[in-house]
Formats: C-alpha cells, sequence, structure tokens
C-alpha cells in the first residue's frame, strides 16, 4: 500500500515523523504546509531510495494492534494536587510513577509559547512538563532515536504521545528489543491546525502588545470549594510582555481584574470558548483525522488514557469532588501489569470495556469530515482577524446546553446520585 511519500495524498500521512529519522542522509524534513500541518520534504539529491522511510511509515506498516483481554479502569489519583495539575484524573502521573522506579527515561510532549515538542526527563520530579493536554501536534524532533538507544542501553523507557507518534515509533525501533517499553497514548480526536492559535495570539499582541507564554486549555479553576472545577474547564492564557514585563490573558468566563498594569484576567468558560466549538465541528483537523486508522478498539500502545466520560451516568461514584477522572485502558499484559500496580496510588475500579466505549467515540470511529473546512481553512489561512473567525465560525451555546452545564449538570447529578445511594456512597479515599 503506498503512502504519502509515493503519491503525496495528505490524509496518507499522520505527522509522526518516522520516516525523517530513519533517513541515513537527512534527504527529508519536515515542513508546514499552508493549512500549519507537517509533512516530509524528499531532498531527492541526498535520497539513496534505500526504502528504509517507507518500511517505518505507519500508513504502509502498521505496527502490531492489540483487540482483546482489554483491562479497564475509572477513577483518579489519590495525590490532590497532581490531580488539580492533570487534564483528568492523574492516572498517566501513577503509571509513571509505578513503571519508573529506577533507569529509567520518560518521554512525552512539552509546551513552551506556541511550540509543543517531544523531549524526555529522567527523573520523576520535572514530570509536569508532559502533565496538561497541548491540543496541538508536537514535533518529535530525534525522540525515536534516542528511546532506541536508550532501550539498547538497558535503561527502561516510557513513551507517550498520540496514537498515531505512538505508531511511528513502534515502527521505527522495527527489531529493537523493548521488553522495557512501555508505551501510553492519549485518546486523540483529532489535532487542530495551529493556524488557529496563532491567530489568537496576534490578537493578544495587538490588544496587550504581549505574546503567548504558555497555554492550558482545560484550567480547572480555583472555587471557594478548592481546587475542583471539571465542569466548567477553562482556557488559560499566561502572555509574556513584548517589551519584557509579564502579564495574564484568561480566556474564561469571568470579570477582568487589572494589577498595575501587569496582570489582565479575562475568564471564559469552555462553553464560551470559540477554540471549543470550531475544533469539536472538526473544521481544522489534520487531513488524516478524518481517516484515522487508530480511531478504534485496536490499538497499538499498552495503555490509552482519556476523559472519563460518563462518569456521571455509569459510575458516578467515581466522580469525586469534581475535580476530574481518567479512563485507563490495558491493552496488552504488560500495559495490565503495570495499570493494576498504578491502582494503588489511585481511588477507582476496574470498569465493562464494554460500557466505558459507548462514551468513547475516538475509540470507536474517526471525526466526521465538515463540508465546510474548505471554507474555513481558507478564511483562517487569510486575512481574517481572530475575532471575525470566531464571529463567523464559532456557535454560541444554546440555551438547553447552558441549563445541562450550569443548571442540572453532572455536579448536581452526581449529587442526587449520592443522596439517593446513601447507604452506598463511596468515600473519596
Amino acid at each position: 500500500m503506498e503512502g504519502y511519500l509515493v503519491d503525496r495524498e495528505k490524509e496518507k500521512c499522520y505527522g509522526c515523523e518516522a520516516c525523517v529519522q530513519i533517513c541515513p542522509k537527512d534527504a527529508l524534513v519536515m515542513k508546514e504546509d499552508d493549512e500549519g500541518f507537517r509533512y516530509p520534504l524528499l531532498d531527492k539529491e541526498r535520497c539513496i531510495e534505500c526504502n528504509l522511510c517507507r518500511q517505518v511509515c505507519p500508513y504502509e506498516n502498521m505496527p502490531k494492534r492489540y483487540s482483546s483481554n482489554k483491562y479497564t479502569f475509572g477513577g483518579y489519583i489519590k495525590d490532590e494536587q497532581i490531580k488539580f495539575e492533570s487534564t483528568s484524573g492523574g492516572a498517566f502521573s501513577a503509571i509513571v510513577d509505578t513503571f519508573c522506579d529506577e533507569n529509567y527515561v520518560i518521554f512525552g510532549a512539552e509546551s513552551k509559547g506556541l511550540l509543543v515538542w517531544h523531549s524526555y526527563i529522567t527523573d520523576k520530579k520535572d514530570l509536569a512538563k508532559f502533565r496538561k493536554s497541548k491540543y496541538s501536534q508536537s514535533k518529535m524532533g530525534n525522540s525515536y532515536q534516542q528511546a532506541k538507544d536508550f532501550l539498547n542501553s538497558g535503561k527502561k523507557v516510557l513513551f507517550s504521545g498520540t496514537p498515531c507518534q505512538i505508531s511511528g515509533l513502534k515502527a521505527f525501533l522495527r527489531n529493537t528489543n523493548q521488553d522495557n517499553l512501555l508505551t501510553v497514548e492519549v485518546i486523540c480526536e483529532g489535532v487542530p491546525s495551529p493556524l488557529y492559535i496563532r491567530k489568537y495570539e496576534q490578537s493578544l499582541k495587538k490588544k496587550f502588545d504581549a505574546l503567548i507564554e504558555s497555554i492550558d486549555y482545560r484550567y480547572k479553576g480555583h472555587t471557594f470549594l478548592g481546587n475542583h472545577k471539571w465542569d466548567f474547564q477553562i482556557m488559560r492564557a499566561l502572555t509574556k510582555n513584548i517589551r519584557g514585563g509579564a502579564r495574564w490573558d484568561f480566556e474564561i468566563m469571568r470579570t477582568t481584574v487589572m494589577m498595575k498594569d501587569e496582570k489582565k484576567v479575562i475568564e471564559k468558560d469552555r462553553w464560551f470558548n470559540p477554540f471549543w466549538s470550531i475544533w469539536l465541528k472538526h473544521l481544522m483537523s489534520r487531513p488524516s483525522c478524518y481517516k484515522c486508522p487508530f480511531a478504534t478498539t485496536e490499538r497499538v500502545a499498552d495503555i490509552s488514557l482519556g476523559d472519563l466520560w460518563g462518569v456521571h451516568l455509569y459510575c458516578p461514584e467515581l466522580y469525586g469532588k469534581n475535580g476530574g477522572a481518567s479512563l485507563a485502558v490495558a491493552n496488552t499484559d504488560k500495559g495490565r501489569t503495570v495499570l493494576q500496580a498504578a491502582e494503588a496510588e489511585m481511588y477507582g475500579h476496574e470498569l465493562k470495556f464494554e460500557e466505558s466505549l459507548k462514551y468513547q467515540s475516538p475509540m470507536r470511529k474517526h471525526i466526521d469530515s465538515n463540508p465546510d473546512r474548505e471554507q474555513f481553512m481558507q478564511d483562517l489561512k487569510g486575512s481574517m482577524t481572530y475575532e471575525e473567525i470566531n464571529q463567523k465560525w464559532a456557535d454560541k451555546p444554546s440555551v438547553r446546553l447552558l441549563w445541562q452545564k450550569y443548571i442540572w449538570g453532572n455536579r448536581q447529578k452526581v449529587w442526587l446520585w449520592n443522596l439517593t445511594h446513601r447507604n452506598q456512597k463511596w468515600e473519596d479515599k
């Protein structure tokens, strides 16, 4: 089966970068197209036609996938601070702490400003940089080769990433001994074009003479009840003044606060955030995401991690204090062993995979194509401002949605469940 390197059809390239890293002559480099997505570009003068690039392309040579004997767990880490710093329930941190006991290396995606890239750490104390969802496809650099070198030296390697990145790693490693490798993937719903968030930064630059220093797409927030705000996740952007000073810009639903002209807080929760409206309509995803072969119950990674969607419907006892909960699915025996050992650091229990699958569409099917995508991308690539893009393409929340999220949301439903199950009530541990 011929892939992107042969026919240049963009839906066949996942952007995993395995082909670039395997090339012995550096004949391939990743270049952005006009939509902001990166693809391999071949220098024919350097190419020796060894075909290693095609041999490690997941589209042409899909690594082994696992479809049966899954072990499913739902819950959250007991450490409240780590849970607050995590996008969901902190299961990733518990898994890392369990697997990485000695002589280990951890790979993951870190970010600064609008840049997202893969790197590694050798001390679990530095794990915070890999927490939080980035909602951007990371640059892989030479992380696959580094992981291979570490494995060959006898180190334990935990490699985290999107399903296509894990597949890229697996394809790249080929015959490398992988006994000491644990792969952890995020359950992904597609990667958005970076052009949108760049428009956002242009808006900030115009308004505040500031550039984005960091973004927290799903900041849980602080309330009088503590660090728990899962229903009202917010996008938090820390801006850095171009002239050297620092100040904040929050895209959440709260009143603006000025502090000596150094900090600006604008709070808007996710249901009023145009990013979520546009992204969830699948207007700006990578072309390959619309035909993603990894959006299925057959997984490549040892462990799949995601949000415990539907928690208030089929396992309300795991809702906790509204601070987030994780779904963890072990796809291999190795993954099961690590996950079950990690449960000592978490509150939760085993779930039926078939039940949890009902609320995990990215594990059942790829995202649907939106017929308006081409027009949206033309607007995004053009001269329209961030505000104009949002006005044209972002939907305002309906009254029904606002009722479901603010008046009769998950917290209220779980409260009622606890009230009616007093004798069976689960206590946080």
